[in-house]
């Protein structure tokens, strides 16, 4: 995994702020709250940036990403098999293959995206541990 300075992670980070500046309320807030959350729970090392476009967090690989469309917000948690897992937490959620889609005007509740990312960050720490030698 790429080590990042302190200057790189504050650039990747106003790339992210750069990104939400140009989405329009009520998806502005909407997604600064998911952000707020996800960086609640995260390891220090954990870095964000732009993963296609989209603001994404990096911890040990790719952790989760989410983004604003005209007619939703989407959260990927970058192992579709974990919506898969959750299926009866997410049942009143549109879900596909990899993303949760939510209302431009109401974040995913917080338990939720924790325990997402919570699952997230324990599933690239698995696969670190296996990777080493």
């Amino acid at each position: 995994m790429r080590k990042f300075t302190a200057s790189a992670k504050a650039t990747l980070s106003a790339d992210v702020d750069a990104y939400l500046a140009k989405v329009p309320e009520p998806a502005r807030a909407t997604l600064e709250k998911v952000r707020a959350t996800i960086r609640s729970v995260v390891p220090a090392e954990t870095t964000e940036g732009l993963s296609y476009g989209m603001p994404a967090f990096r911890f040990k690989g790719a952790l989760v990403a989410y983004a604003a469309f005209k007619d939703h917000c989407s959260f990927f948690p970058c192992q579709a098999s974990l919506i898969d897992q959750m299926k009866d937490e997410l049942k009143n959620y549109r879900t596909s293959k990899g993303t949760l889609q939510f209302p431009l005007d109401k974040p995913l509740p917080a338990a939720l995206v924790k325990k997402m990312v919570k699952a997230r960050i324990a599933e690239n720490e698995r696969r670190a541990d296996i990777v080493r030698p």
